[in-house]
């Protein structure tokens, strides 16, 4: 499909939701979970509605399509406009809201990088540095090389290190009814890396993508483990790491590192995943407690779409790095194909993806999926826009996600 015809889809979809708007619009106080980098005024209930009733007729088809309940909070020059629909839990009537606790996924990786670049701003370490030096012994064999592999070529995912989340036989062990036996087992962040390594690299980071020269690209949550790692040879602890940096300076209450805490705080709704069956047949199953022992520091995280908000908009106006850093969280390089969420046109920084919603339309971010819980944020330019949405399912069309955003980012787009 060209691009154009992909473009003109997507305007002819946003276009049939405008139609939908006149399904019950539901809008909620502000999250207000912590200081946003610019406070916006409270716009009224009704011009709330008006503004954001593509958005919300998006989200409104998405709980139709089957996801048990979606949230989402937008801030920009006009105001905070918080959208849900669907339920909490399944079987209840309870709606979702704005206030839940979720876990954010790959948002992760977002909070991962800010930290090292901070403790690069901190003279503890430098991007630059390789693997060897700071996790000697730790990636090895079949055909590694980590004297080659920077904490950058970990960041923008260009190490060429396989991710472990596509090994076959860890997969398998949270597929179907194997997920109730393994929903507790711990990992350890060299365990996770071991099952990489049994694979041989996809690439040497010498063949990867540099800024403004493609080349070899694939996203792995290997990559933020080992980054996780970093960060606990360089301060002790990776949760400590993440709480001293970013989550107290910005005041984000409703944010976590869980550890290895299986459990949700309240409040939250209920997670549901299809574990890796399609079809129409598959079996919606509660995953709400798991470890998150198996996603370390590439995905463990919990916050609310408030936080998320808070945190987005205050790295993207540059209030929480330095300007070196700032220039090196931003120094994109091109993707190699689409993995992840987002498509071939994009680039990733370090953490961050730049999206191309639509011709001519961009947004910073990235996506997160883990069982029972999607989510998305994006960010423009200087943060002053930004939004956050999160489903309390894992399955269903991706082209809604891009559609909610698109309603939001993409209006002046041409």
């Amino acid at each position: 499909m060209t691009r154009h015809r992909r473009r003109l889809l997507l305007r002819m979809f946003l276009a049939a939701l405008v139609g939908m708007a006149t399904l019950a619009v539901t809008v909620t106080a502000s999250a207000g979970s912590g200081p946003s980098h610019h406070p916006p005024p409270r716009l009224q209930p009704e011009g709330r509605a008006v503004a954001h009733a593509t958005t919300q007729a998006v989200l409104n088809e998405i709980v139709a399509r089957g996801t048990p309940g979606v949230i989402a909070q937008v801030r920009d020059r006009h105001g905070v406009w918080d959208g849900r629909a669907g339920v909490r839990k399944l079987g209840a009537e309870r709606k979702r809201s704005t206030h839940e606790r979720f876990r954010i996924a790959s948002v992760t990786k977002t909070f991962t990088a800010t930290v090292l670049l901070k403790l690069e701003a901190e003279g503890k370490l430098s991007l630059d540095d390789s693997v060897a030096e700071w996790l000697p012994g730790v990636v090895r064999g079949n055909g590694y090389r980590p004297g080659h592999i920077t904490v950058r070529h970990l960041l923008n995912h260009t190490s060429g290190i396989f991710d472990y989340n596509m090994d076959a036989g860890f997969r398998a062990r949270y597929a179907g009814d194997e997920f109730d036996r393994n929903r507790y087992a711990r990992w350890s962040p060299r365990a996770l890396v071991d099952i990489a390594l049994a694979h041989p690299p996809n690439f040497q980071p010498e063949q990867g993508s540099r800024p403004g020269r493609p080349g070899e690209w694939d996203y792995s949550d290997t990559n933020y483990v080992l980054a996780g790692m970093v960060i606990e040879k360089a301060t002790g602890s990776y949760a400590h790491a993440v709480e001293r940096l970013v989550i107290r300076p910005l005041r984000l209450r409703g944010t976590s590192v869980p550890g290895t805490a299986p459990g949700l705080p309240s409040p939250h709704a209920r997670h549901y995943s299809t574990l890796f069956e399609d079809g129409p047949q598959a079996k919606v199953r509660d995953v709400t407690e798991f470890s998150p022992t198996v996603a370390f520091s590439a995905g463990q995280m919990i916050s609310t779409v408030g936080d998320v908000n808070t945190f987005l908009s205050s790295l993207l106006a540059g209030d929480l790095l330095p300007p070196a850093q700032q220039r090196q969280l931003l120094d994109a390089v091109p993707v190699d194909g689409d993995k992840g969420h987002g498509g071939p046109q994009d680039v990733y920084g370090l953490g961050l993806r730049h999206f191309e919603l639509a011709e001519g339309c961009w947004a910073w971010g990235h996506g997160g999926m883990i069982p029972g819980s999607a989510t998305r944020t994006l960010a423009s330019a200087d943060g002053r826009q930004v939004m956050t949405m999160n489903r309390n399912g894992d399955w269903g069309e991706q082209r809604l996600e891009d559609a909610a955003v698109a309603s939001e980012f993409c209006r002046s787009a041409p």
